[in-house]
C-alpha cells in the first residue's frame, strides 16, 4: 500500500520538523514525491490535512509525512493553500491549524502557439525599410515571469528568395514584419507579387536549450506603390478661377504622414501649396511670359520629422493664351533705296515680336501696309509679304524727283491684337561712284609686340562722290589680304569717312614679325551694274613687329602632386617645364623650400626629394619654382600633398601622472587615453596591455573602455607610499601596426579630503632654494583632475 511504501522510505526523508506555518516550492510534473515530515509531541498521536488537496496532496496521519501522490500542474493551479493540525488519540486538536502553502514552480512544458495558423499581409512597392506593415502574435501557457514564456520571432524560410539578402525582416520581440533595405529597393509586383514567409516563434528567450519552437506561414502580397509623381501638370496662364485651385494629388504608402513642398529652384515665391491629403494647389494666377515652367518636390514626413518616401518631382507647364500684342522692334524703321532699284526688289524688312508662346497661333504675326505718304506717283508703290514682313518695291523704280521720302504705316496683327509700325523709305541717288584712297601706299609702321589691344596704329582716308550721308557714300574699310587671323580691325568715322586701323589681337614677334596688308574701301549700297571697284579703292600698308624680351612661360599654371610621406630620398617627384618665347635657355631654381625637403635640377626642371618627408610636420608643402633666362624670370607653385603612412607609434595623453590614495582600498581606477599623430581614415583604435613581468602583473591590471581609453587599477591593497614605475604597452591599428612601451609613473600617496595628493618633504634646517621651492610647489600641490580618479 501507499502507507507501507511511505513507511519503508521514511528513512530517506531528511527534511522534518515541528508543526508550524510552512511554504514549499515544488516544480510541476515529476509524479509522486515526499515533501516534508511534521513531528508530533505528546499527547498528539496523528495529523490531519485539509484545504486545496485536489486529490494530489495529502499527509500520512500516523507519521506526519506530507506527500504528493501525483504531478502538480502550474497551468492548472499555481498555488495550493492547506491547513495541517495534530490530533490526540480521541481525535481532538492538539496544535493547529497551521497554514501550509505549496507554490507550483513552472517548467517549460508548453510550446508557444501562434494565434492564427496562417497570416496574410499587403506591402506597397518602395515602402520604407523597417516600417511594419503587419504583425504576427503567439502566446505561451507557461509562466510569463520566466524565460519559459519569453518569445522570440524569426524568419526561417523566404519563398521565393531571389536575392542574397532577405526582402523582409521581423522584429524578434514584437513580431512586426517590415521590408528590409533590400526589399524596399527591389520589391516590384511586376516581377513578383506574392511571397511566403515561414515565421518561427521560440520560447526560452531565444536560447536553444530546452526551448520549444512553432511556425506559421505568412502570405505577403506586393502591390504597386501609391507614391507616384503625376504626369506633367498643365495650367493655363492668367486663370480667372478663384484661387487656390486643385491641380493634382499624390498619396503616400503610409497613413498619417505630413506632406510638404520643397523648392528645386530658388524663387521669390512658390505659387503652389499642398494639404494634409496630398492635394496640390496653385495659389495664384500664373504668367507664362514671366515663367513658363516650374519644378518642385513633394516630400512626406512622419510624426518624428523623418522622411517617409523618396521625394517626388512635380513638373508644371504654364500654357499660353493670347495676352500680348505685337511689338515693333524699332520705333522707326529706316530703309534706303536707290532710285534705279528694279521693280519687285526686296528693299528691307519690318521686324516685330510677340511675347506669346513661340510657334503657336498666339504669336503668329501678319503684316499689311495701311497707308503710304505721299501717295505719288501712285498709292501702292510698296508691297509687304504678309507672313514675313519683307518689304518690296511694287512694280516700278522710285524716282527721287517724284518723292525723296515715303512714310509707311504697317499694320502688324496676331489673332487678337494689332500694332502699327512706322517705316520711312529714303530714295537715294544711284551708287555710281567708288571710294578712292588718298594714297595707294601708306608705307609702313613699326610697333612693339606688347602694344595694347585697341591701339590705333594708322589713320587712312578715302572719298566718295555719291550723295552724302547715304549708303552710297558711306565707306567700309576692310583688310582684304595679309591678315588671316584678324589681328587688325578698321573702324570708320561715320561723319568724315576716316578709317582707324587698330590692334584687334595681341601681336607676337615670334609668330609673325611682318604683316603686308591690302586694305579695300566699299559702300554698303551696291554699285550700279556698269560700275566696278578697282585699284583706286585699294591701298597698301606694312606693319613691322619688334621683339620684346618676354619672361619664360610655364607649361602649367601650377603643379599639384601627391606622394607618400615615406618615399626615399632622391625620388623624382615631378618635372616642371618652361620655355622662353625668344628661344633662350631656361634655368630652374626653388624658392620657399624652408624645410629643405626638395631639390631641383637647374637644367631639366626635375624635382627630387632632398631629405625625408613628414606629413605630421606639414601635410601640404608649397614651394615656388623660378624659371630664369638672361634678363627675365617667371614663377609657378608646386603643391606637394603628403599621403600618410603609419610611422608614429601611439602615446599617452595625460595632463599629469596618475595617483592612488594611500591606503589603497580596492576598486580605484585611473583613466588612460592614447593617441598618435598619424592620419586615421576611419577611427583610431588602440590596445592597452602591461609588460609581461611578474611584478607588474601581480600589482596592476588594465581594462579596456573603448578604442582610445582604458583603466589602470591596482590588484591589491598592499602598496607603500611611493612612486611605482608601471610599463604600459600601447599598440595602434595601422598598417603595419606600431607599438610603444610607456614607463608610467604612478604615485601612491596621502590624500586630502578632496582627493588631492600630497607628497611629504623631508624637513631641512635651511630655507629651500628657488629650484627646491618649485619642486615643493609641484609636489605639495600636485592636484590631479578628479576626472582621472574614479574611486
Amino acid at each position: 500500500s501507499l502507507s507501507q511504501a511511505m513507511c519503508q522510505n521514511f528513512g530517506d526523508l531528511h527534511v522534518s520538523g515541528p508543526l508550524k506555518d510552512m511554504n514549499f516550492s515544488i516544480p510541476e510534473g515529476g509524479g509522486m514525491r515526499f515533501v516534508y515530515q511534521f513531528t508530533s509531541e505528546p499527547p498528539a498521536v496523528s495529523f490531519r490535512l485539509t484545504g486545496e488537496k485536489d486529490g494530489i496532496i495529502d499527509i500520512v496521519p500516523k507519521t506526519g509525512v506530507l506527500y504528493l501522490n501525483g504531478s502538480l500542474d502550474w497551468e492548472t493551479k499555481a498555488m495550493h493553500r492547506l491547513q495541517v493540525e495534530s490530533l490526540d488519540e480521541k481525535g481532538n486538536v492538539v496544535k493547529g491549524p497551521y497554514a501550509v502553502t505549496i507554490y507550483v514552480e513552472d517548467v517549460n512544458d508548453n510550446p508557444p502557439e501562434f494565434d492564427q495558423p496562417k497570416y496574410t499581409g499587403v506591402v506597397r512597392q518602395n515602402s520604407r525599410p523597417g516600417k511594419p506593415f503587419m504583425q504576427v502574435h503567439a502566446t505561451d501557457r507557461d509562466d510569463p515571469t520566466t524565460p519559459h514564456a519569453k518569445l522570440t520571432y524569426s524568419i526561417l524560410h523566404h519563398f521565393p528568395n531571389p536575392y542574397s539578402e532577405m526582402l523582409f525582416q521581423i522584429d524578434s520581440v514584437t513580431g512586426e514584419i517590415s521590408p528590409s533595405k533590400t526589399g524596399s529597393y527591389y520589391l516590384d509586383p511586376q516581377k513578383q507579387d506574392t511571397f511566403t514567409l515561414v515565421v518561427t516563434v521560440k520560447d526560452m528567450a531565444g536560447m536553444t536549450i530546452n526551448a520549444f519552437t512553432s511556425s506559421a506561414d505568412v502570405i505577403i502580397t506586393v502591390k504597386e506603390s501609391l507614391w507616384k509623381a503625376p504626369p506633367t501638370i498643365r495650367i493655363q496662364e492668367n486663370s480667372t478661377q478663384v484661387h487656390p485651385v486643385n491641380i493634382s494629388q499624390v498619396q503616400s504608402n503610409e497613413q498619417g504622414v505630413t506632406y510638404d513642398l520643397h523648392e528645386k529652384e530658388k524663387l521669390p515665391r512658390l505659387p503652389f501649396s499642398i494639404d494634409n491629403d496630398g492635394i496640390i494647389y496653385v495659389t495664384e494666377p500664373l504668367d507664362r511670359e514671366e515663367k513658363d515652367t516650374y519644378s518642385f518636390f513633394v516630400i512626406t514626413k512622419d510624426n518624428n520629422g523623418e522622411l517617409v518616401d523618396k521625394p517626388l518631382q512635380i513638373h508644371v507647364v504654364v500654357e499660353d493664351i493670347n495676352d500680348n500684342p505685337p511689338v515693333c522692334q524699332q520705333d522707326l524703321t529706316v530703309i534706303e533705296v536707290q532710285e534705279n532699284e528694279g521693280g519687285g526688289s526686296s528693299i528691307g524688312m519690318v521686324l516685330a515680336t510677340d511675347m506669346d508662346e513661340k510657334d503657336t497661333l498666339n504669336s503668329r504675326l501678319r503684316f499689311k501696309i495701311e497707308s503710304q505718304v505721299p501717295d505719288r506717283p501712285a498709292s501702292n508703290m510698296f508691297f509687304i509679304q504678309q507672313d514675313t514682313g519683307v518689304l518690296n518695291l511694287a512694280g516700278t523704280s522710285l524716282k527721287k524727283q517724284a518723292a525723296s521720302n515715303y512714310s509707311l504705316k504697317v499694320l502688324v496683327t496676331d489673332a487678337a491684337f494689332q500694332t502699327i509700325c512706322d517705316v520711312q523709305v529714303h530714295v537715294i541717288d544711284i551708287n555710281d561712284q567708288i571710294p578712292i584712297f588718298e594714297k595707294s601706299d601708306y608705307d609702313n609702321v613699326t610697333v612693339a609686340e606688347n602694344v595694347t589691344v585697341g591701339t590705333v596704329i594708322l589713320e587712312i582716308q578715302a572719298t566718295d562722290g555719291d550723295e552724302p550721308d547715304t549708303g552710297s557714300s558711306h565707306i567700309i574699310y576692310q583688310v582684304k589680304e595679309g591678315d588671316p587671323n584678324n589681328v587688325f580691325i578698321i573702324e570708320t568715322d561715320p561723319e568724315t569717312n576716316r578709317g582707324f586701323v587698330k590692334i584687334n589681337k595681341a601681336l607676337d614677334f615670334e609668330t609673325a614679325p611682318v604683316y603686308n596688308l591690302v586694305i579695300n574701301a566699299t559702300n554698303p549700297e551696291p554699285l550700279v551694274s556698269s560700275v566696278q571697284y578697282n585699284a583706286s579703292s585699294l591701298t597698301l600698308f606694312k606693319v613691322f613687329v619688334t621683339n620684346v624680351d618676354e619672361p619664360p612661360a610655364f607649361r602649367e599654371v601650377a603643379y599639384n602632386i601627391e606622394v607618400s610621406e615615406d618615399i626615399p630620398v632622391n625620388t623624382l617627384v615631378v618635372t616642371v617645364e618652361a620655355y622662353d618665347p625668344e628661344g633662350d635657355s631656361v634655368r630652374y631654381s626653388l624658392e620657399g623650400d624652408v624645410r629643405k625637403w626638395l631639390k631641383i635640377d637647374s637644367a631639366t626642371g626635375q624635382i627630387y626629394t632632398a631629405s625625408p618627408l613628414d606629413r605630421e610636420q606639414q601635410e601640404v608643402y608649397t614651394v615656388e619654382v623660378v624659371a630664369s633666362e638672361l634678363t627675365q624670370k617667371s614663377k609657378t607653385a608646386v603643391l606637394l600633398r603628403l599621403r600618410d603612412v603609419n610611422d608614429n607609434p601611439p602615446r599617452l595623453v595625460m595632463d599629469s601622472p596618475p595617483f592612488f590614495c594611500h591606503p589603497v582600498s580596492g576598486g580605484e581606477r585611473a583613466f588612460l587615453q592614447a593617441t598618435d599623430d598619424d592620419q586615421h581614415w576611419a577611427y583610431p583604435k588602440f590596445t592597452f596591455s602591461l609588460v609581461d613581468d611578474v611584478n607588474t602583473r601581480n600589482n596592476w591590471e588594465i581594462s579596456k573602455i573603448n578604442a582610445t581609453y582604458a583603466y589602470l587599477s591596482p590588484k591589491h591593497g598592499n602598496f607603500e607610499e611611493k612612486t611605482y614605475n608601471v610599463p604600459v604597452i600601447i599598440k595602434d591599428n595601422g598598417e603595419p601596426p606600431l607599438e610603444r612601451t610607456v614607463n608610467l609613473e604612478v604615485s601612491v600617496c596621502k590624500c586630502s579630503s578632496d582627493n588631492s595628493c600630497f607628497i611629504d618633504l623631508e624637513r631641512e634646517h635651511s630655507w629651500p632654494s628657488a629650484g627646491q621651492a618649485i619642486g615643493i610647489l609641484i609636489g605639495v600641490l600636485l592636484i590631479i583632475g578628479k576626472s582621472l580618479f574614479l574611486g
